[in-house]
């Protein structure tokens, strides 16, 4: 897999309409390999349908998507104009690991089983390799003693975390985290952050919505607020926490950070 690429990821004018809303208006990001970018914004600025747009899980209504420098796909006006052949759109979609706010987990399979399937089914990966890369993420994780436990005998917490590994064990390029810690009570927010920290600090690509502006200040490499489908300010942690220029920013920063 080459790394001679300037963008991991990168989307021009990308817009998103469901019926008449627009909840998507020209999204413009370039994010390069190993950047965490924190996403905050209030409710319905169109935080999570950018993050599912990103890995197909939302069709854009217009707009370019590149992954590594390659155009993925261009839609103008929910038709597609050109998109790479499906096997490779297949091939890079795979390098995408997506952590959701429900932890979707399997309730029929043990948590190491949660963790093994999809590169198994997917990747057609040998089952003894991959239990044991499962293994050493659950041990990452903190869970590595619950690998027999079914999800319902877990916390949330340790579900999200799980989760995560069962990303990783894709082998993902990048993570998409969208409000992994929504769901949670409050106490058990924090394990499923301090993994989130210690990916990062390996140096993973990750894009995280969250309303964690804790974990946004301490970790994030850029911080974009979005409101009404666009993103109103970027900027370094430093600069959308301390000296926010935009109103919007500000005020929301203020009830959010008052709250």
């Amino acid at each position: 897999m080459s790394d001679q690429y300037e963008y991991i990821l990168k989307t021009e004018h990308v817009s998103k309409r469901f019926g008449t809303l627009e909840v998507l208006k020209d999204i413009n990001l370039s994010v390069k390999k190993g950047e965490v970018i924190c996403i905050i914004g209030p409710s319905g600025a169109g935080k999570s349908t950018f993050l599912r747009s990103l890995n197909q899980l939302e069709k854009i209504t217009s707009g370019k998507i590149f992954i590594r420098d390659e155009l993925f796909l261009h839609r103008e006006n929910d038709h597609t104009v050109d998109k790479l052949p499906r096997e490779k759109q297949q091939e890079l979609l795979l390098e995408m690991g997506m952590v959701f706010q429900r932890f979707n987990l399997f309730p029929h399979k043990t948590v190491l089983q949660n963790v093994c399937e999809a590169p198994i089914i997917v990747k057609k990966e040998k089952k003894e390799d991959v239990e044991k890369r499962a293994k050493e993420l659950l041990d990452r994780v903190g869970l590595s003693e619950k690998a027999d436990e079914y999800p319902s005998r877990l916390s949330g917490g340790q579900q999200q975390r799980v989760a995560i590994a069962r990303a990783l064990a894709m082998n993902p390029e990048i993570m998409l985290f969208d409000e992994p810690t929504s769901a949670l009570d409050p106490e058990l927010v924090g394990d499923v952050l301090k993994v989130m920290k210690e990916l990062a600090e390996s140096g993973m690509t990750m894009l995280c919505v969250t309303h964690e502006m804790g974990f946004a200040r301490e970790v994030a490499d850029r911080v974009l607020f979005m409101a009404d489908g666009i993103i109103a300010e970027e900027g370094t942690p430093e600069e959308i926490f301390t000296s926010p220029k935009a109103e919007r920013t500000k005020n929301f920063l203020n009830a959010v950070l008052e709250a």
